[in-house]
């Protein structure tokens, strides 16, 4: 009994002082539990450890360097954290992925590249990545996993005495998962569709190249396992939600100096 208390009043307190943020663009507003400075310091740490570990994959064209150097410069430049330590590193690998890390620290693999096709397209995927770092997701996911595991401690003493508490601790497990954190990555990542379209629209890219690169992922087709299970969107989906931010994202590249597409890749 004092035990589920004392982990009731914890989460109490915590949501008593957690740190209620304003995402840019989209204007959602987020429960925060982790100071920004140690956001930042979590990714630089990860950051030099994934490079340490690919440093043989590091990519050292300097056409490829230079493109994806300006491309970040000319993006973080329109953000709403323009003076964050971005950086952007190029891994050879054939996997199309790109990710960024809390404070600002990028990866493209060059398997993305084909599917950019263009400037423009590496522009969306550049801006998608910096927005999960402006949005600040990943405090948001770090946050949500430490209340979850406050709720799980609870319900773990509230159903000591029963005989089927570990069956229902294993269901409430499975059900958090798949009921919270599984589509909160999914918004997160239609969040970051829409504000880095915003950004490669404000920086001079064409908007349209972004609903173009998810077509183009679709295209590629393969299995998906439901969408529910799923940290990401389907591609087709994220098309659509795209083609419905065109007016306003167009309504920005109006105002801004024109890359267009930019130069092929």
């Amino acid at each position: 009994m004092y035990r589920k208390t004392f982990y009731l009043l914890l989460i109490t307190a915590l949501v008593h002082v957690v740190s209620c943020t304003t995402t840019p663009v989209t204007g959602t507003r987020s429960f925060i539990l982790i100071p920004f400075s140690q956001e930042v310091q979590l990714g630089q740490e990860a950051y030099r450890d994934f490079l340490s570990k690919e440093k043989a994959n590091i990519n050292k064209d300097p056409k490829i360097n230079e493109m994806v150097s300006r491309i970040t410069k000319n993006l973080a430049m329109k953000s709403d954290m323009p003076n964050l330590k971005w950086q952007t590193t190029v891994i050879n690998s054939k996997e199309a992925n790109a990710f960024c890390l809390p404070g600002g620290k990028m990866v493209v693999y060059t398997g993305i590249l084909p599917l950019c096709k263009n400037e423009a397209g590496l522009a969306a995927v550049i801006g998608h990545e910096m927005a999960h770092a402006v949005a600040r997701h990943g405090a948001q996911r770090m946050t949500q996993q430490l209340v979850l595991n406050l709720g799980l401690s609870v319900a773990s003493v509230s159903f000591q005495n029963s005989k089927y508490r570990d069956l229902i601790i294993a269901s409430l497990g499975a059900g958090s998962t798949v009921g919270i954190l599984l589509p909160y990555s999914r918004d997160n990542e239609y969040e970051a569709d829409e504000i880095g379209t915003i950004y490669m629209a404000r920086a001079g890219y064409d908007p349209n190249e972004a609903v173009n690169l998810w077509k183009r992922f679709a295209s590629m087709g393969g299995s998906q396992q439901p969408e529910f299970l799923s940290t990401h969107p389907y591609s087709q989906n994220r098309a659509q939600r795209l083609s419905s931010l065109m007016p306003r994202a167009m309504a920005e590249y109006k105002k801004s100096p024109k890359y267009g597409l930019g130069s092929n890749l």
